[in-house]
């Protein structure tokens, strides 16, 4: 990228859906009709001042933004660091966004699309509860039928938000096939859709899926990097030397990543879940350790497993992490692409056992209860600023703390309580 080349947000994905070779829309010829309505419709509507105007209010008035960005003062202390090393952590608190977390923001804008498609249904997929929750919020908000479908591991793992959901209205499906976790209910999702996308708009929950949702959802969570980008500079004077967000599908990472992608000082890092072991199962880490595959629609890099089927093509692989949201054999193909050109950070990710410390850390030092998800970002970002302490640079690192810890508080204290006390 030079200063003369065109902006990186308008030239990624092409018309297609491509980044590089990532992405695209490999789906049944009857989907792809939706998807191109659904495509071209958005497109119609994305800039006119009616659309804007609506969902700018929403915004505003319904969710609370913009949310605030805190500088982490305890926690850069902590690991060494602080205003007078020069060593800062800094947080962009989308916990405090309505319901707990970054999903909302994309979720109130493909619920208000669907109204302008004249759906009577949304439908979606949900891995630790916080995308369920923000489109059982939405559809309750502009008033349509709402169906979550959930690995039956994580309906136990995140009870609370199962019950926020069936509160605002949402049939739960539980999924009870496979693992039981993310990748099988976005399975169930799509068998339930195909069934009749006529009437029902799939809310995808991330940046994957066939085009034009990695592209959509980028959009609708860039608003996350725009406020983030202005509320550094206002609070230090510039820009920070790291961005850190946890990666599963790459939602909240692609929305805080997005306005600094043309900025070469900036260090991009997507914190991957590497779970228990290096071991194939024991983690989630797919931009690491996969290889290029299609699935669920769109071409990325996922983790693979031998077939069952003698001379049949890899399958996705079982995966594992602590954080519901995370455990996906796959990610978005904008964020494959970005690792691809080296635009973002290799081999960034935190253990659970790395995670579970910075869940408590946070908590303990700053009054922060994070998501699971989150504190594999938390753990990254005290790594990056130990390391900047101990060779004597001063660095300013901003954390998307993408989720608040509400619905983990009882999975954790029920496997970690013994923790609680250390920081």
């Amino acid at each position: 990228m030079t200063s003369t080349a065109e902006p990186y947000l308008t030239s990624h994905p092409d018309e297609n859906g491509f980044f590089g070779k990532f992405g695209g829309s490999f789906i049944p010829p009857n989907l792809q009709k939706e998807m191109d309505e659904i495509k071209n419709r958005w497109l119609e509507l994305r800039d006119t001042p009616e659309f804007v105007a609506e969902l700018n209010a929403i915004r505003k008035n319904y969710q609370g933004r913009p949310t605030p960005l805190q500088y982490a003062k305890r926690l850069s202390e902590s690991v060494g660091g602080g205003g007078e090393k020069g060593v800062e952590i800094y947080l962009k608190r989308e916990d405090l966004n309505h319901t707990g977390a970054h999903k909302l923001n994309h979720c109130m804008a493909e619920v208000l699309l669907a109204k302008h498609l004249g759906k009577r249904k949304v439908i979606a997929e949900t891995g630790a509860g916080q995308h369920g929750v923000a489109l059982a919020t939405a559809a309750a908000y502009f008033g349509l039928e709402c169906e979550i479908h959930m690995g039956e591991v994580d309906i136990i793992k995140e009870a609370p938000n199962v019950t926020r959901m069936k509160i605002l209205g949402a049939r739960v499906v539980s999924v009870g096939h496979g693992l039981k976790t993310l990748k099988e209910a976005v399975d169930s999702a799509f068998e339930t859709y195909m069934k009749d996308p006529i009437t029902t708009m799939y809310c995808i929950g991330s940046v994957v899926g066939p085009h034009p949702f990695p592209l959509m959802v980028r959009e609708f969570q860039k608003v996350v990097g725009e406020e983030a980008k202005e509320q550094f500079q206002e609070a230090t004077g510039g820009l920070p030397d790291h961005v850190i967000a946890c990666c599963g599908g790459g939602s909240n990472a692609m929305g805080i990543f997005s306005v600094f992608i043309d900025s070469k000082s900036v260090k991009l890092h997507a914190v991957e879940p590497f779970g228990r072991s290096s071991s194939l199962g024991d983690h989630a880490a797919s931009i690491l350790s996969g290889s290029e595959g299609i699935m669920h629609g769109f071409n990325s890099i996922m983790l693979k497993s031998p077939s069952e089927i003698p001379d049949g093509p890899p399958v996705p692989a079982p995966v594992h992490s602590i954080a519901s949201g995370l455990d996906y054999p796959s990610v978005g193909p904008e964020q494959a692409y970005l690792s691809s050109i080296g635009r973002t950070e290799k081999g960034c990710g935190a253990t659970d056992e790395e995670a579970i410390t910075a869940f408590f850390s946070l908590s303990r030092l700053e009054g922060i209860i994070p998501a699971l998800e989150s504190a594999h970002a938390v753990a990254w970002a005290t790594k990056v600023a130990r390391e900047a302490v101990e060779k004597g640079e001063k660095t300013k690192i901003l954390v998307n703390l993408s989720g608040r810890g509400d619905k983990d508080i009882d999975y954790v204290m029920e496997k970690y309580g013994h923790l609680a006390t250390v920081v």
